[in-house]
């Protein structure tokens, strides 16, 4: 990143012009203003070192960082400030982390699409090297010898030659007064010399986590704080034709109840009915008491059988968009050795966060104060504005724990709620959704259908690809994930290849599900190349790396995806694949073990959110069809440096977890335009006793930006664990969740 240095301080207004904030990522001249001073800010206390907006070192040795970015359990929280400690040379149990609430001057603010780490991670070794260079520069001043001669370690700066040494917090009131040094004027630390980066950091909430002190949305308390629940249609988008409110305003602890109109968007500000009590019970118990007349609108006409049916008549018929298309793939299929058609089915989910959606809210004198678990701050201020005519400038925003995001959070449909609720109520009140509230009214993963046909020649080889699919949307566009890249594997590595679309357009709600479109399009890809594989009596891994060939690198072509590789389109580094590939599968000793009857393996791979990753699922089935995942095997390639080894581990762990869930019994049936599921009852999410015996996590070190992980080992786990089932029983899975397919074998 290419970062200009001022010479003088810039006003706010003049530095979003300069900078422009994009992607992002931090724009480090505004915090790191060469020739200006590290003076008390703003709510810095006098004598502080506070240098930029994320460091603060007190004349007692305090020692603060602020974490800026949002925190659901994917430990950024933990890691990017063990970023800034690694080159600011101070102990991890010597600092506290401060959440940061949304601010301009942190620069982007948002936890999606796996960009935190890459977004920030060149940007804060410079912030802590910066304010490590200030700090020695101070005890070489105090000390009247040069700079170089002094280093900095444990919160100390040392002078060796005559043994003198000055803790931070003696040198923060010195430091605060020394103009901020230029970027070419700071010296990082080498990887070979980090005492934290790669090594196990516990989440730094864990403690509070589980003594369960209070850190989510859900746990906020403000003085004369009121509750609310909030009842919407159960059809998607229908409006109140009227509520008995006269008689729910008589029930014990209410306080009032009124009808919210909305602004016709399912995605924003539903209609529904607003109870304010006195506590949450008091609420919900009330709410079991409202009888409201609903207008359903046109989507009692939609259900996803009916939508399926009429997929499968129209798939033999060309797609509505044509996303690809090189070669003749219909006369080379013509003049295959052996042909495989299939059918691919996924359905729609639910993010099925831990902690429900849930927000406070408090509208006093012209200012709209919220407190909310959300993963992209703007788009929640963005959507007050917009429904409620508040100015962003008007608008605080608290930024709390997430129990759980996987891009739920990213939009903002409750936060919009409990503003609009707060804004007809003279006091705070704090918006909780009901687990069925969460079930019913998510923005949820689309399902589709592939229909797909290959041709291998007589020695096995693919030589066509055809791919009709299926998705859905609204107003035109696919869902979030729903869109496939005429780039996606194996496109662009196939001579003829074609690729086409047809979508859906629904009143549904959708919205980003982790690793959009990766999660499910790599189960389809990586699937049907094992059939392929299969057919043609080929080795699945050797089939995978002829695909992948000899070229380095595969630019992105007519189909690419956004820039950076968040699906599989876009610059694909080829080499990188192919390394980790060959990684994961010594590491699992791919081909040298010998299965008993009733087990078997499989293997797939996937590029997405910047991340390089082949996993391969060793399991066994009873003949009763009991599946038992026995060992799971991933290889990634996340470039130079793992921030927290244990984090890093925990994401993976975590992504194998929730595919293998996902795979194994999730499904949301659509009928009349509502959700038939309510209750995790009839949404089982997987058990510990369903959990893989077995997962092991091995990070190839290569010489590239290190990338995020939430997001990028996901993808490959449904493929690796269905190959290995077919390597099993023989019987091939073409329809999620597993619990739609009988296992049982002979």
């Amino acid at each position: 990143m290419n970062t200009p240095t001022l010479s003088a301080p810039v006003n706010r207004r003049d530095f979003l012009k300069l900078s422009g904030l994009a992607g992002g990522g931090l724009a480090l001249a505004f915090y790191l203003r060469a020739g200006g001073s590290a003076a008390a800010a703003d709510g810095v206390a006098t004598g502080d070192f506070s240098p930029n907006a994320f460091i603060r070192i007190s004349p007692s040795g305090a020692i603060t960082i602020v974490s800026k970015q949002p925190e659901m359990g994917q430990g950024v929280k933990t890691s990017l400030p063990m970023v800034i400690a690694e080159q600011l040379e101070v102990s991890w149990k010597d600092i506290t982390i401060e959440q940061g609430d949304f601010d301009e001057k942190f620069g982007g603010q948002s936890a999606g699409g796996s960009n935190s780490t890459p977004s920030n991670y060149d940007n804060f070794h410079l912030l802590g090297a910066t304010a490590r260079t200030m700090l020695v520069e101070a005890a070489a001043q105090t000390w009247g010898v040069p700079a170089g001669e002094c280093t900095a370690a444990n919160a100390t700066v040392q002078h060796k030659a005559s043994g003198k040494s000055l803790k931070y917090g003696q040198l923060a009131a010195k430091a605060a007064t020394l103009p901020i040094p230029a970027k070419d004027a700071v010296s990082l630390k080498q990887p070979k010399d980090f005492k934290l980066l790669g090594k196990r950091i516990p989440q730094y909430d864990s403690v509070k986590i589980v003594t369960g002190q209070p850190l989510f949305g859900i746990d906020v308390k403000v003085p004369g704080m009121l509750f609310a629940v909030y009842e919407k249609c159960p059809a998607f988008g229908g409006k109140v034709v009227s509520a008995n409110l006269d008689f729910i305003k008589t029930l014990p602890g209410v306080k009032d109840a009124f009808i919210l109109e909305g602004n016709g968007k399912v995605k924003e500000l539903v209609p529904g009915v607003a109870i304010i009590a006195t506590s949450t019970w008091a609420a919900f118990s009330a709410r079991k008491q409202l009888k409201v007349t609903w207008d359903e609108g046109k989507v009692v006409n939609e259900s996803w059988d009916t939508f399926v049916a009429q997929a499968r008549e129209k798939a033999p018929q060309p797609g509505a968009r044509n996303l690809r298309k090189d070669g003749d793939p219909d006369a080379a299929l013509a003049g295959a050795a052996k042909t495989v058609s299939a059918e691919y089915l996924y359905p729609f989910i639910s993010h099925a966060n831990l902690e429900p959606q849930n927000t406070t809210a408090h509208w006093k004198d012209g200012v709209m104060e919220v407190w909310s678990p959300t993963q992209i701050p703007t788009i929640g201020i963005g959507l007050v504005t917009k429904v409620l005519g508040i100015p962003a400038n008007k608008i605080k925003l608290h930024l709390n724990r997430a129990g759980g995001g996987f891009g739920r959070r990213i939009g903002a449909d409750y936060l919009v709620e409990a503003a609009a609720i707060a804004h007809r109520v003279n006091a705070p009140v704090k918006l909780t959704w009901s687990r069925e509230d969460d079930l019913r009214h998510d923005q949820f993963r689309p399902g589709g259908l592939h229909f797909l046909k290959g041709g291998i020649d007589a020695q096995g080889k693919v030589i066509a690809w055809k791919n009709h699919c299926f998705t859905f949307g609204e107003g035109g566009n696919p869902g979030s994930g729903g869109s496939l890249s005429g780039d996606e594997f194996p496109g662009r590595w196939i001579a003829n290849y074609q690729a086409e679309q047809t979508m859906f357009d629904t009143g549904w709600p959708m919205g980003p599900w982790r690793a959009p479109g990766s999660c499910v399009f790599a189960w389809v890809m990586h699937s049907f190349i094992d059939e392929l594989a299969h057919a043609g009596g080929r080795d699945p891994l050797a089939l995978r790396l002829e695909l992948l060939g000899s070229k380095d690198e595969m630019p992105a072509g007519s189909g690419g995806a956004a820039k950076g590789g968040k699906g599989g389109g876009g610059g694909y580094n080829v080499a990188r694949m192919r390394n980790v590939l060959k990684f994961a599968a010594e590491k699992a000793g791919w081909g040298k073990k010998k299965f008993a009857k009733g087990s078997g393996a499989g293997i797939a791979f996937h590029f997405s959110h910047r991340g390089y990753f082949a996993q391969i699922a060793e399991v066994s089935v009873s003949q009763d069809g009991q599946l038992k995942v026995d060992r799971f095997v991933t290889g990634a390639d996340i470039g130079a440096q793992v921030v927290n080894l244990s984090g890093a581990e925990n994401q993976v762990e975590g992504s194998v977890i929730d595919g293998l869930g996902v795979l194994l019994t999730q499904e949301l049936n659509i009928e009349r335009g509502r959700v038939v599921q309510s209750n995790f009852h009839d949404y089982p999410l997987i058990r510990i006793t369903e959990a893989p015996a077995k997962i092991e996590t091995h990070f190839l070190k290569t010489n590239y930006p290190t990338t995020g992980l939430g997001e990028p080992a996901l993808p490959p786990v449904a493929p690796a664990i269905c190959n290995a089932i077919f390597a099993t029983t023989g019987k091939r899975i073409r329809q999620m969740p597993l619990s739609r397919t009988d296992l049982r074998w002979s």
